[in-house]
């Protein structure tokens, strides 16, 4: 029995609208959770005031220790992530192309961005004990660095290679090298795409627990040091669900608010450069 083309295009048009419904679904299910619960616990003081004596218990104090460690963390580590992965993609493109070699490179990226973040976690402890550093904000870094670099290094690869050949040999063509035609034009031309990935990874790291909990540890207080421990929102938020202190549970949620809204504010601020920037690339 064969088929007709309009039933056949009706069946997947109602799919298409059925899964897209269904994941939007899921995601308002989840917002509303979060505001429902956390918006009522959410106040100035709690975004301004570090835990004090009894916070846990449901008295005063806020997570503005978490809010300052997520950002430190994930900002050293997208910082970290981009000096080794731009260099690693325009490698990739420009000076190993099509070549056995690269598309390794890139199988070994893509394992890596499949790795559970605790495995990350544990590494990192791993290489702090070799070190003989404790738990700290540098070890936080580094471990969500390694967690970022696929995740960054496989955008900005892609990124990169939409560029039109023909625009790197007219470069070559000029008498501009490689190192110039890596950062004039390639990085010029795609900058909107890299801003993407580099905002990507960071928005992974700042929502990851698995990879701190063993490398950058818990502290009420503000970081002061890269060698001390230093509080995140994920972690926060663990901790306080796990009280049996209703209050408590509700600045979990209000964390996670604070945490979401990040990251939105995050996107918004990538859409609007990268609609800015888009205007001055040549097409």
């Amino acid at each position: 029995m064969k088929i007709k083309p309009k039933a056949e295009e009706s069946f997947f048009r109602i799919l298409c609208f059925t899964s897209t419904a269904f994941v939007l679904g899921i995601l308002g299910v989840i917002l509303a959770t979060v505001v429902w619960r956390g918006l009522p616990a959410l106040n100035f003081a709690m975004l301004t005031q570090i835990p004090k004596g009894g916070y846990y218990l449901g008295q005063e104090g806020g997570i503005l220790n978490a809010i300052v460690g997520s950002l430190y963390l994930a900002g050293g580590a997208t910082l970290m992530a981009f000096v080794v992965g731009l260099p690693i993609a325009i490698y990739l493109q420009l000076y190993q192309p099509k070549t056995r070699l690269a598309e390794l490179v890139r199988l070994v990226l893509d394992v890596l961005w499949g790795v559970p973040s605790i495995v990350y976690g544990a590494f990192g402890f791993i290489i702090l004990l070799w070190l003989g550093v404790r738990a700290s904000l540098l070890g936080g870094i580094i471990a969500l660095a390694f967690l970022e670099l696929p995740i960054m290094v496989r955008g900005m690869d892609e990124a990169i290679s939409l560029v039109p050949p023909a625009l790197k040999e007219t470069s070559f063509a000029l008498g501009a090298t490689k190192f110039e035609t890596a950062f004039k034009v390639l990085v010029r031309q795609t900058f909107p795409g890299i801003l993407t990935a580099v905002l990507l990874a960071f928005g992974r790291g700042i929502g990851d627990a698995a990879a701190v909990l063993f490398t950058a540890g818990y502290t009420d207080r503000l970081p002061s040091s890269l060698f001390r421990p230093v509080a995140s929102l994920p972690l926060a938020v663990f901790f306080q669900l796990n009280t049996p202190y209703p209050a408590v549970q509700d600045r979990a949620y209000a964390a996670a608010l604070v945490l979401t809204l990040i990251i939105l504010i995050i996107s918004l601020i990538s859409r609007r450069l990268t609609g800015r920037l888009s205007s001055q690339i040549v097409r």
